[in-house]
């Protein structure tokens, strides 16, 4: 019997429809739930759980009451048996570190978790390299190398394990930021530990990794090109990144290195959106009039939903897969190794109609063509 661990942190990813860039701390999670944020974390679990259903009789799923588990298993139909945690209403980083602990000392073949980096933090700190760990995306920042790429490749992953494969297991880099710098547009990040995760390439997100600074001019081209090719009546929506932060500079704005703002005929009409501001400015475009300029994130690839979950399932619906523009240095594609540009808006059905094959702006009127995957 394949003994399965699962812990969900309930408050993961709140702020990043919402634009807060994180909720670590009470006040951060207050003032998310303040502007209409919904708990996305316990949905994502259960993606995880849902690709584990056909091998419901080899599994034995210990998990937490409530909220931190139990109540996703149960939606999914999963019987399972809960530790003895006592979380209160609010739970915290002691209630995750506790659980951890339960689940290593009960010997569980693999522990997964559902939260952002704060939650594999707290995973690293309660049972660092004793028991094999895996993530399962549900934050807002989401910099660590312990995390599959999807809901989905986590349940694979795990079903993969309670069948009897056993991939090659190796130690991947928890990385956190300090949100407080982070939401004034600045990136502090370190490394806190390590976790025992499975390797497979596919599956796996790779650690977030910067733009080299000898990488500014290209960026300032790939810029100038876009701008020409941007009509003034257009609603363009741009990501976070520092690429997309020159053209940003070259509409006449300094923007926000780490949010959405929205331009229209040269003006801003919109500085660090959330979901709800990003749709009430599309409401006011007919069809086919939005643009929506990213670059994807260095080390990973990931277009959306990596630390710009104001791109949301609605707003991307609403924007249409051809007013996508992609920007990338050609050094951020190469360091990928080949492999494609990656999506998780949360909603596999969109992921699934977002993939396929997209021009990426890598120069000043230069492109390549670029696979996108879910």
């Amino acid at each position: 019997m394949f003994r399965l661990g699962l812990i969900v942190n309930p408050v993961a990813g709140m702020g990043g429809r919402v634009g807060l860039k994180g909720t670590d701390g009470a006040e951060s999670l207050a003032r998310a739930r303040e502007l209409g944020a919904m708990p996305l974390a316990p949905a994502r679990a259960g993606q995880a759980l849902g690709v584990l259903l056909p091998a419901l009789d080899s599994i034995r799923l210990l998990t937490c009451p409530g909220a931190m588990g139990e109540a996703a298993a149960v939606a999914c139909g999963l019987s399972c048996e809960t530790v003895d945690l006592r979380p209160g209403a609010e739970t915290g980083p002691d209630d995750t570190k506790a659980a951890a602990r339960m689940m290593a000392d009960r010997g569980v073949d693999l522990l997964l978790f559902a939260g952002g980096d704060g939650t594999a933090r707290d995973i690293a700190d309660a049972v660092g390299e004793r028991i094999p760990c895996l993530g399962i995306p549900a934050g807002v920042k989401i910099h660590s190398a312990v995390f599959a790429s999807t809901p989905l490749h986590a349940g694979e992953l795990a079903l993969a394990l309670a069948r009897g494969k056993r991939p090659r297991l190796h130690l991947a880099e928890v990385m956190d930021i300090d949100e407080e710098a982070f939401r004034g547009g600045e990136v502090r990040s370190r490394l806190y530990g390590y976790l025992s995760v499975p390797g497979d390439r596919r599956r796996m997100q790779g650690q977030k990794a910067g733009t080299p600074k000898s990488e500014k001019a290209m960026q300032e081209a790939i810029a100038h090109d876009i701008l020409e090719r941007l009509s003034p009546d257009v609603l363009a929506l741009v990501g976070p990144g520092s690429t997309t932060r020159e053209l940003k500079r070259l509409l006449g704005r300094e923007g926000t290195l780490l949010g959405v703002d929205a331009f229209k005929g040269g003006r801003l009409v919109g500085e660090d959106c959330n979901e709800r501001r990003l749709l009430e400015l599309i409401a006011l475009e007919p069809g086919g009039n939005v643009r929506i300029v990213v670059t994807p994130i260095g080390g990973q690839g990931f277009l959306f939903g990596r630390g710009n979950q104001q791109f949301s399932p609605e707003v991307l619906r609403r924007a249409d897969r051809e007013g996508i523009w992609i920007a990338s240095t050609q050094g951020k594609l190469a360091a990928l190794g080949g492999s494609p540009l990656k999506i998780d808006t949360g909603d596999p059905v969109l992921d699934r109609e977002l993939m396929g094959y997209y021009k990426a702006v890598t120069g000043y009127h230069e492109s390549v063509m670029v696979r996108v995957e879910a």
